[in-house]
C-alpha cells in the first residue's frame, strides 16, 4: 500500500531554523555582487545606507573607497563617517578600516566597501573580510561590496577568461554566510562607456582596464558567472523556503537533474547519459537508488551494478544519494525529487516484455521505469535506451534471484501436515467445511513469514488442489461440479495468495528493522566501550576488534609519528605488512582527508580500503579495512557504518587526547604554582632576614666606638636572631627537598619530650618575646622513640607559624599526654584560627590561609615540613579549632620508647 504524502516540514528546515535563532546575536550582513568594478555596487551600498537612515536606523560609513570620484564623494555628504586609521608602510601612509573605532561605536549598520581588500601590513587581520567578521560577531549589521572575480571558487574560471590570476580573494563561505545578495548588472556596452568617461577609473588607469577585464567577450563572460551565483543562492534560498514550509514541487524556477539507476544492466550508461545532458544544459544534478528490504536478498554481484554506478557518479562529479523504502520505489523517488525540487528525471527503458504473472512472482525486477512514467506526470522525463547489442549480451545473465529451495520443501511438508490435521476432523464432522480452508491459510501464513513470497504461493496452490481433493465433492478427485465448491476454492485461493503476500512483506519488514536494530545495537556497544576507554590504546584496539568483526573483514590502525610517518599502531586480527600500493591509499587518505583505496578512485588495486580518521579540527590518523569479499566495499550500507565507527573513534582519541593534554596541563599549572611560591620565598622571606643581618652588621662595622655596649649587643643578638631564621627556612627548603626524593631517614632514639622543648624554646627566645609561652607536660609521660632534632624542627616551626598569626600578649600553650598508646602533643594559640575547609589542605606544599593583605607573610613550607617530619616517624599530624573553640590546636601524635625488655622494630 502506498504511504501517505508527508506535507510536514523537512527536519533539515527545522535544524536551519534553529541555528538562524542562535545566530540571531550576530550581525547581518548583506554583499552587493557585480560582475567588474564600475556596475555600480558602491552607489547602491551608500543609497541602501539612505533608505535606512531614513528609516530611523543608525548608519555608520565605516569604509567607503570613492577611487576619486566626485559623485561618489558626494553621496556621502549627510552620513557618519568614521575616521580612518593610518599606517605607515614603506615610507608611506596608507589608511585601513579603524575595527576597534567602529566596535566602540557600535552602530546599527555599518558599510564597508569592497571586501576582498587585502589589508596594510601590520593590521589586526590580514584580509578585510576577516575585519567584517569580526565586526558582525560583534552585533553590528554589515553592508559591503564585491566582484565576482574576488569568490575563491572562481578564481581558476576567471584566471582562464581573462588571463589575470586574481590574488585579492573571498572563501566561498563569506557568501554562505550572508543574508542577502543583490546582484547589480549592467550590460558591457554601457560599461565600457562610463569606464571611457572616467567613471569607473582614473585617466591614468583606463587603458590597461580595457586590455584586462573591460573587453567585450571578457565582460559578457564575467556577468554570465555573477549571474549564475545570484541564481544559484536565489535557487538554495527558494529550496530552503519549499522544505520549511511543505511546499509540494517542484517548481519550474532553475532545472535539477536527477538520475535514477538500480541494479539494471544500464545503470553506467544511465549515469554516463545524466552528465552528458548535466553539462549541457549546465544544470546541478543527483544520481539516486533505492535499496528495499528484497536488496538484502540479492546475489552481492547484482548489487554491485548499482554500487559501481554510484562510485562512477561520485568521480563524475555528481550529487550521490541512497534511498530506503519498503516496496513502492517510485513513490520514493517521486517524493525526494519534489523535496529537493528536482524538475527533469532520467530513467532506463522499462522492460516490458515481461508478462504478469512473472511479476507477479517477484522473479524478475519490479516495473519502477512504468510506475514513474505513470505517476511523474509533473516531472520531464527523459528515458534513455541502451545500446542493443549490450542489452542482449547483459540479459543473457539470469536477472532473477536464486530460489530459496529451503522455503519450497518447507512449503510442501506445512501443506502435507496442514492436510493430516484437517483429514480427521473432516472425517469426524468436528468442524464445518468451510473452516477446514482456515488451517490451509494458517500454513500459507508460516510459511509466507518464513521463507518470503515464492513458497508462500507455492504453499497456496498446493493447498487449493489438496482442499480440492480431499474436501470437496467427488473426493479424490480434483473435479469440482457444485458451484459452492468453485467459489470456495476460488475464495480460498484468492485469499491465500493476498495472506501470503502480506506476510512476505511483514518477514521483508522485520528483516529490514532486525537490520536496523543490529546496525544501531552494533554502534551502542562500540560507543559504549569507547567511553569506558580512558587510554588511546584501549580506544584504539576497541575500535579495531569492533570493525572487524561487525564488517567481517581485517582491521588496521594507523597514526603519524613523531617524524610524520604513518605506522600501525592497533590491527585485528593482527598487524599486517602492507604493500606499496595499500601504503600509498593510507598516505593519499591521511594527506588529502579523503577514503583512497579498495572501491574508490584512489589507488582502486589497492586490497585496502582506507577513511581518514579525522575530527573537525585535524587528520589523527587512517583506519584500513580489508574484506573478504571485495564486493561488500562497494556497499552503501558498510561504507555508512564504517565511518559512523570512523567518527566515534576520532572522538574518542580526540577526548583521551584532550584529557592528556588537560593532566599536562594541570601539572604543568601547579608546577608554575609551586615556581612562584619558591621565588615568592626567595625573595621575600629569605631576603628579608638577610637584609636585616647585613644592616645590623653594617651598623657594628661602620660605627666602630660609636655605639655604646648595650646598642651593639643588641646589633648583634638581631643579627643573630636572623641569621639563625635564615637558617630555619634554608633548612626548610633542604628537608622538603630531601622529604620528596625520599633522603631523609630519621635517627631514632629514647628522648624525652621536655629536652626537646626546652631546645625549642631557647632558639625561639626572640620569636616568643611578644607571647606567654606555657608548656603543659606530665613527668611521667614515657620518652618517645624520635629523632630529636627533626621533631624539635617540626615542634618549633608550628610554635613559630603560631606567633606569626597569634596577636601579640596572648599565649601559646604545648600540652602532651597518653592517648591510645602514642604521645598526643599539642600546640594551641589565641588567634583568629583557621577555617574548617582549610583545616586540612594547610599542610599543602606552599598553602597559606588568604585573608588579604592583612595575613603575614610566609612561604607555606612550615606546616608542610611538620607533615612530612612526622609522618616519616610513622606519626599523624592534623589540625582544629582550640579547646574553647577559639584559636587553632595542632595535635601531633608520635611512639613511645619500648620499655625495658621490648625490642624496637
Amino acid at each position: 500500500m502506498p504511504s501517505a504524502p508527508d506535507d510536514r516540514p523537512t527536519p533539515e528546515s527545522f535544524l536551519a531554523e534553529a541555528r538562524g535563532e542562535e545566530e540571531r546575536s550576530v550581525g547581518r550582513l548583506k554583499i552587493f555582487l557585480g560582475a567588474s568594478p564600475g556596475v555600480g555596487k558602491t552607489f547602491a551600498m551608500i543609497e541602501e545606507a539612505r533608505v535606512r537612515q531614513r528609516a530611523g536606523l543608525d548608519v555608520v560609513v565605516a569604509l567607503v573607497e570613492t577611487h576619486g570620484r566626485a559623485e561618489t564623494a558626494a553621496l556621502l555628504q549627510g552620513l557618519e563617517q568614521l575616521p580612518r586609521r593610518l599606517v605607515a608602510y614603506r615610507g608611506q601612509d596608507l589608511s585601513e578600516l579603524d575595527v576597534d573605532a567602529l566596535l566602540a561605536r557600535k552602530p546599527a549598520i555599518a558599510l564597508i566597501d569592497e571586501l576582498a581588500h587585502t589589508n596594510a601590513p601590520g593590521s589586526r587581520h590580514p584580509k578585510r573580510w576577516q575585519d567584517v567578521v569580526e565586526v558582525l560577531d560583534a552585533g553590528i549589521d554589515v553592508v559591503t561590496t564585491l566582484n565576482i572575480q574576488h569568490v575563491e571558487s572562481l578564481n581558476d574560471i576567471v584566471a582562464r577568461i581573462t588571463g589575470v590570476r586574481v590574488q585579492e580573494t573571498v572563501p566561498d563561505h563569506i557568501l554562505q554566510r550572508a543574508d542577502a545578495i543583490e546582484l547589480i548588472d549592467l550590460p558591457p556596452e554601457e560599461l565600457i562607456k562610463r569606464l571611457q568617461d572616467g567613471k569607473v577609473y582614473v585617466p591614468e588607469q583606463i587603458g590597461q582596464a580595457l586590455e584586462n577585464f573591460f573587453g567585450k567577450g571578457k565582460l559578457t563572460a564575467l556577468r554570465e558567472l555573477a549571474l549564475r551565483a545570484a541564481a544559484s543562492r536565489v535557487d538554495a534560498d527558494m529550496l530552503a523556503w519549499m522544505q520549511a514550509h511543505a511546499v509540494k514541487g517542484p517548481w519550474p524556477a532553475e532545472e535539477r537533474l536527477l538520475v535514477c539507476i538500480n541494479e539494471a544492466p544500464n545503470a553506467r550508461s544511465l549515469v554516463r547519459a545524466g552528465k552528458r545532458m548535466a553539462d549541457r544544459a549546465r544544470l546541478p544534478w543527483i544520481v539516486a537508488t533505492v535499496m528495499t528490504p528484497r536488496h538484502e536478498a540479492m546475489p552481492v554481484d547484482m548489487r554491485a551494478v548499482t554500487l559501481e554506478a554510484l562510485r562512477l557518479a561520485e568521480t563524475l562529479g555528481a550529487e550521490t544519494v541512497v534511498l530506503q523504502a519498503e516496496s513502492n520505489v517510485a513513490a520514493e523517488v517521486l517524493r525526494y525529487a519534489r523535496q529537493r525540487n528536482v524538475s527533469r528525471l532520467v530513467i532506463g527503458r522499462p522492460r516490458s516484455h515481461h508478462s504478469w504473472w512473472q511479476r507477479l512472482l517477484g522473479v524478475f525486477r519490479e516495473p519502477v521505469a512504468d510506475r514513474l512514467l505513470d505517476d511523474a506526470t509533473d516531472f520531464e522525463i527523459t528515458v534513455v535506451t541502451p545500446h542493443a547489442r549490450i542489452e542482449r549480451r547483459k540479459l543473457t545473465k539470469p536477472g532473477w534471484i536464486a530460489p530459496n529451495w529451503l522455503g519450497y520443501r518447507v512449503a510442501l511438508l506445512a501443506i502435507m501436515v496442514a492436510t493430516l490435521i484437517a483429514l480427521p476432523l473432516a472425517i469426524w464432522d468436528a468442524v464445518p467445511g468451510g473452516a477446514i480452508s482456515a488451517i490451509y491459510l494458517g500454513a500459507v501464513l508460516v510459511v509466507g513469514a518464513r521463507h518470503g513470497l515464492g513458497p508462500s504461493l507455492l504453499a497456496g496452490l498446493l493447498g487449493s488442489a489438496a482442499y480440492n481433493f480431499f474436501y470437496t465433492p467427488p473426493f479424490y478427485s480434483l473435479d469440482m461440479r457444485r458451484p459452492e465448491d468453485v467459489v470456495s476454492v476460488a475464495v480460498y485461493l484468492l485469499g491465500a495468495i493476498f495472506t501470503g503476500s502480506l506476510a512476505s512483506r511483514l518477514k521483508a519488514q522485520v528483516e529490514a528493522m532486525r537490520a536496523a536494530q543490529r546496525r544501531t545495537a552494533t554502534l551502542y556497544d562500540f560507543a559504549r566501550k569507547i567511553a569506558s576507554a580512558t587510554e588511546t590504546d584501549d580506544v584504539l584496539w576497541a575500535a579495531a576488534f569492533h570493525i572487524a568483526a561487525t564488517l567481517d573483514c581485517h582491521s588496521l590502525i594507523l597514526m603519524p609519528d613523531a617524524a610524520g610517518t604513518l605506522q600501525q599502531v592497533q590491527g585485528h586480527p593482527t598487524i599486517e605488512d602492507l604493500d606499496a600500493r595499500a601504503e600509498g591509499a593510507a598516505r593519499w587518505a591521511f594527506e588529502k582527508n579523503e577514503p583512497a583505496g579498495a572501491g574508490t578512485a584512489t589507488l582502486p588495486m589497492s586490497e585496502w580500503l582506507f577513511v581518514p580518521l579525522a575530527t573537525a579540527g585535524r587528520t589523527l590518523g587512517v583506519v584500513g579495512v580489508r574484506f573478504k569479499d571485495r564486493l561488500r566495499g562497494l556497499d552503501p550500507e558498510t561504507r555508512r557504518l564504517l565511518i559512523a565507527v570512523e567518527d566515534q573513534v576520532a572522538v574518542a582519541v580526540e577526548r583521551t587526547r584532550l584529557a592528556d593534554e588537560l593532566a599536562d596541563a594541570r601539572v604543568s599549572a601547579e608546577g608554575e604554582k609551586l615556581r612562584g611560591a619558591l621565588l615568592n620565598s626567595v625573595s621575600h622571606d629569605l631576603r628579608t632576614p638577610l637584609v636585616t643581618v647585613i644592616g645590623a652588621v653594617s651598623s657594628l662595622a661602620e660605627t666602630d666606638g660609636v655605639l655604646d655596649a648595650a646598642d651593639r649587643r643588641e646589633l648583634t643578638l638581631t643579627a643573630l636572631d636572623e641569621a639563625r631564621r635564615l637558617d630555619r627556612y634554608v633548612q626548610n627548603l633542604l628537608d622538603m627537598t630531601r622529604l620528596g626524593h625520599g633522603a631523609l631517614a630519621p635517627k631514632r632514639a629514647a628522648v624525652d619530650l621536655r629536652e626537646i622543648l626546652g631546645v625549642v624554646r631557647t632558639d625561639l627566645k626572640r620569636v616568643l618575646a611578644g607571647h606567654h609561652l606555657i608548656i603543659e607536660t606530665p613527668r611521667e609521660l614515657p620518652a618517645l622513640l624520635v629523632d630529636p632534632v627533626l621533631i624539635g624542627q617540626a615542634i618549633a616551626n608550628i610554635v613559630e607559624n603560631a606567633a606569626k598569626y597569634a596577636p601579640a600578649g596572648t599565649a601559646i600553650r604545648i600540652t602532651a599526654k597518653a592517648d591510645g598508646g602514642k604521645a598526643a602533643i599539642a600546640v594551641i594559640d589565641e588567634g583568629p584560627g583557621i577555617p574548617e575547609a582549610e583545616r586540612e589542605r594547610v599542610f599543602d606544599l606552599f598553602h597559606r590561609v588568604s585573608e588579604g593583605d592583612s595575613r603575614p607573610a610566609g612561604t607555606g613550607l612550615g606546616l608542610s615540613i611538620v607533615k612530612g617530619l612526622v609522618e616519616a616517624h610513622g606519626g599523624t599530624v592534623v589540625a582544629s579549632a582550640g579547646p574553647d573553640g577559639r584559636g587553632t590546636a595542632i595535635v601531633i601524635r608520635l611512639a613511645f620508647a619500648p620499655s625495658s625488655g621490648e625490642e624496637t622494630e
